[in-house]
């Protein structure tokens, strides 16, 4: 992710530190401590809504929309815990009343609080079905939305109409906006259509080509495409890799492989003709730029991204080195399209590494393959299994690949956080709270 990204949302947390200190001393300090500890919480969930969008601008200010989603992920993480720190803390400072509405104000804290509290233990818990867990999550946005107007009617030491007050609005407004954008429909949002104009198989995956209806989206090798078939079964976008470089009549390519019950009740029912929707095109995984020599590693479906790199390379240029690992050769998607791109290609170089007949890739094999003093001043690219990903990055820095050097998307949009735990510590509290809740509701 960017530092850009970063720094904004670090500037929105210190402009609310600084506008609460310039507020006149209260007999409460701590309580008003609070009160900026849940202005944090709502600033957070503003950005994650904002951040879910998938707008462009999203990937210009954050970088690549796989590490926004984890900068996502992690905002929301921490607005829970901004949250409960609110809730525990007593924010109500002595003297500030905040009139007939405040008590109703208090009740919406408490309902948005617990209802994200359940919502985040689904959102952690990988294990839920995902057609679940997606409308959940969306939920988020509408508790976000009863914990702002909490912030407008509590008693405060403010008024919504001082500096602070005039901030809240803007923070909340935005993020209220941008939950609204996500609701709408697809035509009210950007997409292309298209549609199917060829079903092929290919080393065991199914690779679908789509014809523009209008004026198709523009991409660059390696970028994805959230891709959803009305007919196929397609109820909401799915991420793929677009696996064709740019052509000139619009056309363009992904491949699928049946890893789960989505993909293969995708790919049994797509046809010819079919429509299709597209999102995109997202990411910012595309071929390194430089005169370093460069090494790709494709693991298994993870060749798709360097298809359309192979396709694009310039047949002038330092060495480039495609290690793609396959169980079996049969099963390896485009490989005669790989090999047929080397053999015109005098700078590009494929090694099958195929399970099959014999080990495991590993950085040791890497640095046999490619060469040492090679390896030590190239440019790594991965696109394969997270596991493979992790060993290889540890191995290959003892052989001088910095992680500067070593590039790789994150194709994982929904994510624990490695804390299982956090799931049922946070299922807990929400359970200890419901009589509660139910009390002030009653």
């Amino acid at each position: 992710m960017k530092f850009t990204g970063l720094g904004v949302i670090a500037l929105s947390l210190l402009a609310s530190a600084f506008l609460f200190a310039g507020l006149p001393a209260t007999p409460d300090p701590l309580a008003l401590a609070s009160q900026w500890v849940g202005t944090v919480a709502l600033i957070q969930m503003a950005w994650a809504q904002i951040m879910a969008t998938r707008l462009p601008a999203v990937e210009t200010v954050f970088g690549p929309l796989d590490r926004v989603y984890v900068l996502h992920k992690w905002s929301g993480i921490t607005a829970m815990a901004a949250m409960l720190i609110h809730d525990t803390v007593d924010a109500d400072i002595r003297g500030v009343d905040g009139g007939l509405l405040a008590d109703f104000g208090e009740t919406l804290g408490e309902v948005s609080l617990y209802g994200l509290l359940i919502l985040a233990v689904i959102s952690v818990a990988t294990f839920i079905p995902y057609h679940l867990w997606k409308w959940t999550h969306k939920a988020m946005g509408a508790f976000f939305i009863a914990g702002s107007v909490h912030a407008f009617l509590i008693a405060k030491p403010f008024a919504m109409t001082d500096p602070l007050g005039l901030y809240l609005y803007a923070v909340c407004g935005l993020g209220a906006l941008a939950y609204i954008y996500t609701l709408l429909p697809e035509t009210m949002r950007p997409t292309h259509q298209y549609t199917v104009a060829a079903v092929t198989q290919t080393g065991g995956a199914t690779e679908v080509t789509l014809a523009p209806v209008n004026r198709g989206l523009r991409h660059q090798p390696g970028q994805f495409a959230l891709l959803r078939f009305p007919l196929a079964g397609g109820l909401e976008g799915h991420p793929f890799t677009l696996s064709a470089a740019p052509r000139d009549d619009g056309r363009i390519s992904v491949t699928i492989k049946s890893l789960g019950d989505h993909t293969r009740r995708m790919t049994k029912a797509l046809e010819v003709g079919q429509d299709a929707i597209v999102q995109g095109p997202f990411g910012r995984f595309t071929i390194p730029k430089g005169k370093r020599p460069q090494v790709w590693i494709a693991g298994g479906i993870g060749i798709t991204p360097f298809v359309p790199w192979a396709e694009a390379l310039p047949k002038q240029g330092a060495e480039c080195h495609l290690i793609y690992c396959v169980r079996a050769r049969s099963q390896a998607p485009h490989l005669e399209r790989i090999e047929a791109l080397a053999a015109s290609n005098p700078r590009l170089h494929v090694h099958l590494v195929d399970t099959s007949q014999g080990p495991r890739l590993s950085s040791d094999m890497v640095a046999e393959i490619v060469g040492v003093d090679l390896l030590e001043a190239a440019n790594v690219a991965f696109c394969g299994p997270a596991a493979l990903r992790e060993t290889l990055r540890a191995g290959l820095s003892t052989y001088g690949v910095t992680a500067r050097r070593f590039h790789f998307e994150a194709f994982e949009f929904r994510t624990g956080v490695g804390l299982e735990a956090l799931a049922l510590w946070l299922g807990k509290r929400a359970w200890a709270q419901v009589p509660k809740l139910t009390g002030r509701l009653g």
